[in-house]
Parts: C-alpha cells; sequence; structure tokens
C-alpha cells in the first residue's frame, strides 16, 4: 500500500468511527419518506453531514457522493471522490434491527481502492484498501475455502420497491428459487455493506444483488476484492461502476454458483 493510501485509508477510519459513534448514540429523528416503501432518517442525514464535512477538511482535494446528498459529482469516474451511505440498512435501523453500517469508499477514477465498513450494533469495523489485503477489527480477513454449494451460504440482495417492482421481483425471486434448491441456505440481511464483508470475512460464501449504487456497494467491493472474493457482475464479468449488478463469491464456488444464477 502507498503512503498516499496509508493516510487515506486513516481518514476514512477516523471518518466513519465517527459516523458510527453517531448511529449508535444519536436520536433517530423523524423518518420521511423517500420513494415507495423507501426512507430516510433525520440521522441519515446528519451522519451524512458530518462525515462529508469531515472529509471536506481533511481531503478537499478529493470529491464526494453520498445517497443523501443533492449536488454530486459531475463525473464520479473521474479522479478521486468519496463515496458514503451514512446508514446502510436504513429500514433495519427503523424497525430497531442491529444489521445497519456505515459504508465509505474512496474511488480513484470510479475503481474503489479503500472501503471503511463499521457495523456499530455489532461492534464490528471491516476495512481495506488496494494491494494491503482486508481487515476485520483490525484482524486480517480471507473468503471463505468453501467448495460445496451444498454447504455454501448465499446471502441475497432486497426485492425491488418502487416503479417496476413486480417486474424486477420476477427475476429475484427466481433466483432466490434456484438458490434455494442447491445451497446450504439463502439469506437476506438487508444491508448490502454487510453482504460484502461477510462474503469478505467467510462468514458467508457468496452475495447476490441485483444493484449497483457506489455508495451502497463500493466499500464492500474493496474489501471483498481485498479478502480474496471473485467480484463480478451476473455475467461474470468484472464488477465495476457501471455494472447493473454485484456479486461476490468465494474463488472456489464462482463457476458453479454464476452458471446456477444466471
Amino acid at each position: 500500500m502507498t503512503s498516499d493510501l496509508t493516510d487515506l485509508l486513516a481518514v476514512a477510519r477516523a471518518a466513519v468511527a465517527e459516523g458510527s459513534e453517531l448511529l449508535a448514540t444519536a436520536e433517530r429523528g423523524a423518518v420521511h419518506v423517500k420513494s415507495d416503501r423507501d426512507f430516510v432518517t433525520d440521522l441519515d442525514r446528519r451522519i451524512e453531514d458530518h462525515v462529508r464535512e469531515f472529509l471536506g477538511r481533511e481531503t478537499p482535494e478529493c470529491g464526494f457522493l453520498g445517497e443523501e446528498s443533492e449536488d454530486q459529482p459531475a463525473d464520479p469516474t473521474v479522479g478521486r471522490v468519496w463515496t458514503l451511505d451514512p446508514i446502510d440498512g436504513t429500514s433495519n435501523f427503523i424497525h430497531g434491527l442491529p444489521l445497519c453500517a456505515v459504508s465509505l469508499a474512496l474511488l480513484r477514477d470510479g475503481v474503489p481502492v479503500i472501503g471503511v465498513i463499521a457495523a456499530p450494533f455489532l461492534d464490528l469495523e471491516y476495512f481495506a484498501a488496494t494491494d494491503s489485503g482486508a481487515f476485520c477489527n483490525d484482524r486480517p480477513i480471507h473468503a471463505s475455502k468453501n467448495e460445496k454449494l451444498s454447504t455454501a451460504v448465499v446471502s441475497i440482495g432486497d426485492y425491488a420497491t418502487g416503479a417496476d417492482a413486480e417486474a424486477k421481483n420476477q427475476r429475484r425471486l427466481a433466483i432466490t428459487a434456484q438458490l434455494a434448491a442447491d445451497v446450504e441456505r439463502v439469506r437476506m440481511f438487508g444491508s448490502a455493506a454487510l453482504d460484502l464483508v461477510w462474503v469478505a470475512d467467510g462468514r458467508t460464501d457468496g452475495c447476490i444483488s441485483l444493484s449497483n449504487k457506489p455508495w451502497d456497494t463500493a466499500g464492500g467491493v474493496a474489501i471483498a476484492r481485498e479478502s480474496g472474493a471473485v467480484v463480478v457482475d451476473l455475467t461474470g464479468a468484472p464488477h465495476g461502476f457501471h455494472s447493473t449488478s454485484t456479486i461476490a463469491i468465494a474463488p472456489a464456488l464462482a463457476i458453479e454458483l454464476l452458471g446456477l444464477v444466471t
């Protein structure tokens, strides 16, 4: 890892630590409707504002792409851009479920080179930077070495809401059925960040999400890649900023699992 990435990773961890402290201790505030069955809380916005201000002070040369921010970079695939989900798993958080996290990534020309994800209600902090390995609570982590689908646990992303949800969910339901017939267990955690870092940590053997919003996925993609997981889209092509799906898999299962769901 270059000294530049070392310094930026330290900034990212400090920023996420402050956001995570707010998530664990601050009042939730009001819940607002963003769209059909999609919500944001006052605390989402407070965390995003706080982390954005922190990063602006520490790295004024970097852009910022946040889930709750209206002003976005003209092209987030150019230069260095932070991307943040202040509460990944907002619906879980609203309902008192601990499966939620602050997720931050640094993109360099659209490629995530740093990822930091903290789940304060689970006492977990995951982080990685390119060519430096992946870590959980300062412990090195690695993707599963599982070679059998019959003993694999695979998580799936949330079902769609909003416009065209019924049509979108036909594909999601088909993938769920295909997995249920062959893997040990299918899980839905409700947080793309946790889906990805739990593949990185070998807690699960794969995750499949038919979406790719950078604030949801970039931090987890950086961490999963550094753990040795295979990170692709539903076609099997390498995952990128413009992919329409996000899949992370234990290496020995990649070909078989992709063949099952594509």
